[in-house]
Parts: structure tokens; C-alpha cells; sequence
């Protein structure tokens, strides 16, 4: 199938790995121009995939408006914004949680989506199109015992995307998440065995997500083709998913 994205320009967020590398690379190889947003410039100029590149924190609201004024100048048209970056947080109790660790999940895979997404709304609207892709996670559908936090700010980016999708409309501008369940990606880094174990043995496949997977249906989801959905929650749970 055409995805009809060549010539198109898109953000990624959390590009320099795992998730946001694949769907850069897969966004790439469909013939779209991507600028790649995160922490880890090193990592991301090692990849020549990227047409742009800019150090970014997503919970710094300069940090974000600076960046997405400078790839609107360098690109002059985003078509879409896919935004991954996020972090897991430590896996245990939510009562060995300190305020500290709570505010990082939160302030990166909450706030960040905020921060960046309304950073080109304005712009989606005066084109009259977008794409904005959230990636959230079957934790925020189900809870994540363990990471509480983490599914805090997942229910809350999918809450997000739909009320944002029914404030957009009508228009051409479309609002969507992917929910996978867990994937092998380095956030195991910040995971315990235990809690990896537990997580993938909920999956009815009997594995994890491939990243590969995440970016195909991403490249679809961004895509002109995927025109009459918004507000909409797309599963990779292998089968673990209910609703």
C-alpha cells in the first residue's frame, strides 16, 4: 500500500531509540523528512536517517517552543508530530514512590505531550491538516501494578487525545494513540526481571511488541490514508487487550 508520505515533513519525539527510532526509520524508508527530538544528540547523529535534529526536553516548555520554531523555519510545513519520548520510572509500590520520581513520569510522558503537541497546533490549524500520533500504552487502558505512575501519565495522554481530537474537529487535523503492551526497547534498563516476567506473561501471544511492528502501524496511523478516525486508541497488545 502507497501511504502517500513522500515529501511530507514529521517530529519524532524520543527519537534516538527504541520506539521513536523505529517509526523514524519506517517514516524515512516511506519517503517522509523527519526531525528527530531528544536528550540524546549523540545517539541521533549517528543515525543519517535524520534530516533534522535538535536536543530537546519535552518538560521544558522553552526547551519545546524553541525547538518547534526552528524546525518550522528549517522545514517550513510539519505535517505531523509523533509523540513517543517518555520514560518508565522505577518499578515498585506506589508507596515507596517519592514526589520526585511521581513528577519526572509525569512531567515527560504527561506534560511532554502537552508541551509539543500545542506547540503545532496552531500551525495544523492554519494548514488545516495534521497528524498527531501519542504513544501511549495498554497500561493506561488497564493500570500497570508496579508503575502506577507510568500508567497515571498513559491514561492521561489517551483522556488527552481524545478530548484535543473533538476540539479540532471538523478539520482535517486527526488525534490517535497507539497503545502496545510491553516492548522490548531500553526502558527494560529501568525495569526489574521480575516485573518484565509479569508483564509478558499477560500477553496472550507470548511475547513482546518489536518496535518494527509499533512503526508500521504508526506509518499508517500519520498517514493521509487514515483520514476518518481520530480520538481513537490503536492496540498492540498481542491479544491482551479487551476493550
Amino acid at each position: 500500500m502507497d501511504f502517500e508520505l513522500e515529501g511530507q515533513n514529521f517530529v519524532v519525539t524520543g527519537a534516538a531509540r527504541g520506539i521513536g527510532l523505529a517509526i523514524s526509520r519506517r517514516l524515512t524508508e516511506l519517503g517522509a523528512s523527519v526531525s528527530g527530538w531528544d536528550l540524546n544528540q549523540d545517539a541521533m547523529s549517528r543515525e543519517s536517517l535524520f534530516r533534522h535534529r535538535l536536543r530537546v526536553d519535552v518538560s521544558d516548555e522553552k526547551s519545546v517552543n524553541d525547538a518547534a520554531e526552528a524546525t518550522l523555519s528549517h522545514f517550513g510545513v510539519i505535517h505531523g508530530l509523533v509523540a513517543n519520548a517518555g520514560v518508565n520510572g522505577p518499578t515498585k509500590p506506589v508507596w515507596e514512590y517519592s514526589l520526585e520520581e511521581w513528577d519526572k513520569v509525569i512531567s515527560v510522558d504527561l506534560t511532554g505531550v502537552f508541551l509539543t503537541s500545542r506547540a503545532f497546533l496552531n500551525h495544523f490549524r492554519d494548514q488545516d491538516y495534521g497528524r498527531l500520533l501519542i504513544v501511549a500504552s495498554v497500561a493506561g487502558k488497564e493500570g500497570n501494578p508496579g508503575a502506577s505512575p507510568y500508567g497515571a501519565a498513559k491514561a492521561g495522554v489517551i483522556g488527552y487525545a481524545k478530548g484535543l481530537a473533538r476540539e479540532l474537529l471538523p478539520s482535517k487535523i486527526t488525534v490517535n494513540c497507539l497503545a502496545p503492551a510491553i516492548t522490548e526497547t531500553e526502558l527494560f534498563e529501568e525495569m526489574s526481571e521480575s516485573y518484565i516476567q509479569e508483564k509478558k506473561s499477560r500477553i496472550p501471544m507470548g511475547r513482546f511488541c518489536t518496535t518494527e511492528e509499533i512503526a508500521d502501524m504508526a506509518a499508517w496511523v500519520v498517514s493521509p490514508r487514515c483520514s476518518f478516525t481520530t480520538g481513537q486508541i490503536f492496540d498492540l497488545t498481542g491479544g491482551r487487550a479487551t476493550y
